[in-house]
């Protein structure tokens, strides 16, 4: 880090919010008294659990901060990013720079919150003032409770309360985009590149942050058939903030409702993680934890492969491992054939994805996983099983999709690695021994 004057200044600390257009904590930063300096931290700890160090996600987030960077620089500016643990990253910071005050946006999942506790108290611990704010979501945290203050844990009377608090000023622009004049004037940091972070080139290509109204007013007739354009694929702009969650629901506001309530999904599942964190790992009904998982790593093997004999399965799969993205109803197939096919526990496959999903985010897979397997709020009854056949005729009629990821379609002989009546049954029966 180049060193710096004495001057006051505040700083704005990027994380999931990798944007400078209607950025909540940035905009509050820029209002402030001080210049402000924005940084970045590649947190040592998180990247050393990324195994494979081809991550198009770590690509990703370093592009969006170049993006950041080239804007910076027009207002005479400069990102500085540092790659370390934070708390000695915040050391460093504090022992170079007059810092009066912090700005930073929240973030609820459990690492991060107990990370943010820890450097809220160091900061503080020296006259450091610290401020956080929401914006990665609509609703947050209490925000939508029961009357007795307790969290909704199904989502129908959740949305019901979540679509009636909202309003212009849930979903304000706060146009911290207008106020760049107030950065740091600084153009002394250069950022560092893939190699420099210890990774490589994934290859895999990222839509832009675009919003396609039209797609949005079709989404509710368009969003189960995969072989077509009918979901936004805007996940992993909401997943690290390249996209303002608020201006995405005034633009979709009049257009879907359907989508709407997509967007109140993912407040609904963070709000379950805040309240209950222990659903990262453990059953959201803890009676679920009682059903005897198969260990079968031939099994488990071939799923993640995308070579089960179910051609649905195998083409999201693959979809997956090529592109880092599924399909939202054909997540829904894959999940529950791992669940309930192979009866091989949910957390294995929601590892899974955490390592190849572009837009994991951690409370949204949980939830959708521990839904797939019966576990979680409001999940699925643990005897609904999806019948992967059906799910294809149904939804891939042409085989479209299907032949799109699986070439050898039709030439080569695919057979089923277990039945679905024998899969259903040991399934249906594994479970009633372990609830009863």
């Amino acid at each position: 880090m180049a060193p710096s004057p004495k001057a006051p200044l505040s700083i704005f600390w990027f994380r999931r919010d990798l944007r400078l257009k209607d950025n909540t904590a940035l905009f509050h930063a820029l209002r402030g008294q001080h210049p402000v300096l924005c940084i970045f931290i590649f947190d040592t700890d998180i990247l050393s659990r990324l195994t494979e160090k081809a991550d198009a996600r770590v690509e990703f987030i370093l592009n969006s901060l170049n993006v950041i960077q080239k804007h910076l620089n027009q207002h005479d500016s400069s990102l500085v990013i540092l790659k370390d643990k934070p708390a000695d990253a915040w050391e460093v910071i504090t022992r170079n720079y007059n810092v009066k005050s912090v700005y930073f946006n929240h973030d609820t999942e459990p690492y991060p919150r107990k990370r943010d506790q820890a450097i809220s108290e160091f900061l503080q611990s020296k006259g450091i003032a610290v401020h956080s704010f929401k914006d990665q979501c609509i609703f947050e945290k209490s925000e939508i409770a029961k009357a007795s203050g307790q969290p909704y844990t199904v989502f129908t009377p959740y949305f019901k309360q979540w679509r009636a608090h909202l309003d212009e000023f849930s979903i304000q622009s706060y146009k911290s985009e207008t106020l760049l004049r107030n950065l740091l004037k600084s153009r002394t940091e250069t950022l560092p590149t893939l190699s420099d972070l210890g990774f490589s080139p994934a290859g895999i290509p990222i839509p832009e942050p675009e919003v396609n109204l039209n797609l949005i007013k079709r989404y509710a007739e368009t969003r189960d058939f995969p072989a077509i354009r009918g979901t936004t694929r805007l996940g992993v702009h909401l997943r690290f903030g390249t996209i303002s969650v608020r201006s995405l629901v005034r633009l979709a506001l009049e257009q879907s409702e359907v989508f709407i309530s997509e967007i109140a999904w993912r407040d609904f599942f963070m709000t379950i993680l805040f309240h209950f964190p222990y659903s990262c790992s453990k059953a959201f009904k803890p009676a679920y934890d009682k059903i005897s998982w198969r260990d079968d790593p031939e099994g488990f093997a071939a799923w993640c492969a995308g070579k089960t004999g179910y051609p649905l399965v195998d083409a999201g799969m693959r979809e997956l491992n090529q592109t880092g993205f599924m399909h939202n109803r054909v997540r829904m197939v894959t999940a529950s054939f791992l669940c309930k096919h192979l009866l091989i526990d949910w957390r294995r496959g929601e590892r899974y994805f955490a390592q190849k999903l572009l837009d994991y985010d951690l409370s949204a897979n949980v939830g959708n996983w521990q839904w797939a397997a019966g576990s979680g709020c409001d999940a699925a009854p643990y005897f609904r099983i999806f019948n992967p056949a059906l799910q294809a005729k149904k939804f891939d009629p042409d085989l479209a999709y299907i032949k799109q990821w699986i070439p050898e379609y039709g030439k080569e002989i695919m057979e089923p690695i277990v039945d679905h009546t024998m899969a259903r049954e040991r399934c249906i029966s594994e479970y009633k021994k372990a609830l009863r």
